[in-house]
């Protein structure tokens, strides 16, 4: 779960090597999951590459130390089924 002024580490070749969450996309959300849009500034960055530090930038969250939690596809497949 990342809230609003969670450190994270940035897993792309971008040159942002940490980031501070500022805002979750996506409604009225308190936390972020893996999928999930967010506001960064940049804390940490690589010299002589685009992005600087304090630069605003959009990220999804791609992976977490929380495990997620999985739903058996059996079970989505007859809801789809009832719903129709």
């Amino acid at each position: 779960m990342i809230y609003p002024q969670t450190m994270l580490t940035v897993a792309d070749n971008s040159g942002a090597k940490k980031i501070m969450c500022i805002r979750v996309l996506g409604g009225n959300k308190k936390y972020a999951k893996v999928g999930d849009s967010i506001i960064g500034v940049v804390k940490e960055a690589i010299p002589n590459m685009p992005i600087k530090r304090s630069d605003v930038i959009r990220a999804i969250i791609v992976r977490t130390k929380k495990k997620l939690f999985v739903v058996k596809t059996e079970c989505i497949l007859d809801l789809m089924i009832m719903q129709r």
